[in-house]
């Protein structure tokens, strides 16, 4: 799925948001309540769901239910990545990477607005937090900075297994 696919959908729909924003608000409900629906992500992310038309609803929809099967702990093979643009410079990753961040702190917060997070949650939202605020004024011919944005990104995509775990760990045992 190209990123600049979802992109120009997101334009077409005079959308806040970015691709990297709305997975990151996917893929945290999602870590909060395995069998969230795509229809409750999707009135999140457009403000007049009705005026979107099918194809790309159905684009979209797409996303959420392969970010969902990502995201199963079923799965022997870790394969869930951040939606970020692949042909982009340095610059636009880091500044996609804070916005899948921000999505995600805003998925979080809105499928769980309890503030007791267990275990290491709280650890990795306070980073994602700081994640928000990258500066996104990096050298494309850095290699600190491209080591930097790498170790992140890694950082997040391990962090994500974790709060779906823990998360799903402490609804498990609430039941």
């Amino acid at each position: 799925m190209a990123y600049q696919a979802l992109s120009s959908i997101f334009q077409r729909y005079d959308s806040d948001l970015t691709p990297a924003e709305a997975h990151g608000i996917a893929t945290a409900m999602l870590c909060v309540n395995r069998q969230c629906e795509s229809a409750n992500w999707f009135s999140e992310v457009f403000e007049d769901v009705h005026s979107v038309i099918e194809d790309d609803r159905s684009v979209l929809v797409d996303l959420f239910e392969q970010t969902r099967k990502l995201l199963d702990p079923d799965e022997s093979v870790f394969e869930f990545d951040l939606f970020l643009p692949q042909d982009a410079d340095l610059a636009q990753q880091a500044a996609s990477l804070a916005n899948w961040s921000k999505g995600f702190l805003w998925g979080i917060g809105y499928s769980r607005s309890k503030g007791d997070w267990q275990g290491e949650t709280d650890g990795i939202l306070r980073d994602m937090v700081e994640f928000t605020k990258l500066d996104i004024e990096v050298e494309d011919d850095d290699d600190e900075d491209e080591d930097a944005f790498i170790q992140i990104h890694e950082y997040l995509r391990a962090a994500v297994l974790i709060v779906r775990d823990e998360l799903n760990q402490h609804s498990d045992s609430s039941h």
